[in-house]
């Protein structure tokens, strides 16, 4: 009897050891790393009012695998006023992205990422994505380059430009289809095709500021001067309240070296659409060619109290500061700049 209490009590030690290295070496479930629910609208905020911290924040976005495709694609609107080496780096790595939504707006952020010399080596490989669409928006990448620029991809670009060609001509019902197909054959010098697909989009849409501008171009390439002159005066007189043809009508008087009443054009269109950076920017650098500094440094500084984040017009305005000495004003925007991206490779250069 006493030996079987032995056994009893040494086949029950034998199980608490068992027990207790079970539980000492089990492992733990892996904890899920997840950010805030509320971090994605958070990092878009942040870059859209160019906020301290807003890079990094668009980083740690990009570098997640749980973003929708709409999500996802829509960081790249934010991206390119945060370049970094990292920045470059994860839009690359999204080029390979399973959604052609997704390659696409990489697409469109490497374009404003990397200088033009450089872009052909990281976009030419999509010009032959399964995807008709990506190797569309690749082509609308590259369009433009020089021969050197485009270097190995000249070939695959000429091919896929003609594949996106044939693809909107069919298109004949479509007026943004034939807009950007007249674009394509004007990039081209193809005046004659340019001109069908022009007339094609009219046709379906007999106002259309973009057509029109685009018409004006058109004519200007081939000579016609004062054949743009009336298409441009004739839908300004029809639509006197319209910044984009205002601002289309300084762009024609800046080309034909009529400056100074190109800036009545631009400022006209500021008043008209006072929040467009692009509008405030192109007066800022036509004053700044008149040589009116004061006056181009305060539509910059306005521009960037409307839109902290726009980088372009922050290092312009930093460039006019110093032209006329105030570098405490030069200190002060290089200052926000590095809260909000402190790899900006202005900064590396020693801006």
């Amino acid at each position: 009897m006493r030996r079987r209490t032995h056994y009893l009590i040494a086949l029950a030690l034998v199980l608490a050891v068992v027990a207790t290295f079970s539980y000492l070496w089990r492992t733990p479930a892996p904890t899920p790393v997840a950010l805030a629910p509320h971090s994605y609208g958070k990092a878009m905020r942040l870059a859209h009012q160019g906020q301290p911290g807003a890079a990094r924040l668009l980083y740690q976005q990009l570098q997640r695998n749980d973003l929708s495709p709409e999500r996802r694609a829509a960081l790249y609107q934010e991206l390119p006023n945060y370049p970094s080496s990292i920045a470059l780096k994860l839009a690359k790595q999204d080029l390979a992205a399973a959604q052609p939504q997704v390659r696409r707006a990489a697409i469109a952020g490497i374009q404003r990422l990397l200088p033009a010399a450089q872009r052909s080596m990281a976009l030419g490989p999509l010009l032959e994505d399964q995807d008709l669409s990506v190797r569309h928006a690749a082509v609308d990448a590259l369009l433009g380059l020089s021969p050197d620029a485009i270097g190995l991809y000249f070939s695959p670009l000429r091919d896929a430009l003609e594949q996106y060609q044939q693809t909107l001509e069919a298109q004949t019902d479509d007026a943004d289809a034939q807009l950007h197909l007249a674009r394509l054959y004007l990039h081209e010098n193809d005046y004659p095709d340019a001109s069908r697909a022009l007339q094609r989009s009219l046709a379906l849409r007999p106002h259309s500021s973009e057509a029109l501008a685009t018409q004006v171009r058109l004519l200007e390439r081939q000579g016609q001067h004062d054949a743009s002159r009336e298409v441009l005066a004739k839908a300004l007189s029809e639509q006197p309240d319209s910044a984009f043809l205002q601002h289309e009508l300084g762009l024609w008087l800046q080309r034909h070296a009529q400056t100074e009443y190109a800036l009545l054009a631009f400022s006209r269109a500021v008043e008209l659409q006072p929040d467009n950076a692009d509008y405030r920017y192109t007066l800022a650098t036509g004053l700044h060619q008149l040589e009116q500094v004061d006056a181009a440094q305060t539509q910059l500084q306005t521009l960037l109290d409307q839109h902290p984040n726009d980088r372009r017009a922050r290092l312009l305005l930093i460039d006019y500061w110093k032209e006329t000495g105030q570098l405490q004003n030069v200190q002060v925007l290089l200052a926000e700049l590095e809260r909000q991206n402190p790899d900006d490779p202005a900064l590396q250069q020693g801006l």
